[in-house]
């Protein structure tokens, strides 16, 4: 997928307040069990969150890395040990902003 713009990246910063995160990474790390419920919630969802538990920033934003390789997905934004990413659907729901 291609990058997002910055109004787009507002705009989903903005839907993914109120959102709960669906997906956690414990303290196995980054496992191929996680990268399926990752892959299953973005079908489900096009936007998520992710919580982390890894206390170095540096796993995280590598981690955020290899999920959005892995699922083709974009990151949206990663605060603390929480991560945003999105990934339109076939049919997208989320109508982005031009």
């Amino acid at each position: 997928m291609k990058s997002l713009s910055p109004a787009q990246r507002q705009y989903l910063k903005g839907l993914a307040h109120a959102l709960q995160p669906v997906v956690m990474i414990g303290t196995h790390g980054l496992t191929p069990a996680v990268l399926k419920e990752i892959e299953r919630s973005l079908a489900a969802h096009e936007l998520i969150k992710i919580k982390a538990a890894a206390d170095a920033a540096e796993t995280r934003r590598a981690w955020m890395a290899e999920i959005c390789t892995a699922a083709g997905a974009v990151p949206v934004q990663q605060i603390g040990k929480m991560l945003v990413i999105y990934r339109p659907a076939a049919k997208p729901v989320i109508a982005l902003p031009a």
